[in-house]
């Protein structure tokens, strides 16, 4: 749909948040859902830029929260798959930083600065050094 996916958003806005909830469930070692869920947020967020800003605090939030879920999870996920989901959920976070102005970066500045945990720390990094 391109930017006409900005006419459809009060409709979609039901289904990214069901989007989010998934994000939150882990679905077995190779985490096809959530990595599918990552690659549609980050079609949604770059061709619906201009009403993300409004929802950057849910996205935010469930976005910190699968990166700390997946740095912390001790399941059978991997190591490149994790990478690959701590990377979808960086890239996610750097659209919305984008398209945001910048929110995102300053948002982040609490979370790197008490995070002691290395991983989501270079996530978080990655983010705040992309411009």
């Amino acid at each position: 749909l391109g930017i006409l996916i900005a006419r459809h958003l009060k409709r979609l806005e039901r289904v990214i948040l069901v989007i989010l909830g998934y994000l939150e469930v882990p679905d077995g070692p190779e985490e096809e859902a959530r990595l599918g869920i990552l690659e549609t947020l980050q079609c949604t967020i770059e061709h619906a830029w201009p009403r993300m800003p409004c929802r950057l605090p849910v996205l935010l939030k469930a976005l910190l929260k699968m990166l700390w879920d997946v740095h912390t999870d001790q399941g059978s996920a991997p190591e490149p798959v994790k990478a690959a989901l701590l990377q979808g959920a960086t890239e996610c976070l750097i659209l919305l930083d984008r398209c945001s102005e910048g929110q995102v970066k300053v948002l982040l500045e609490g979370v790197y600065s008490s995070c002691e945990e290395n991983r989501v720390r270079e996530c978080i990094r990655k983010v705040r050094e992309n411009t």
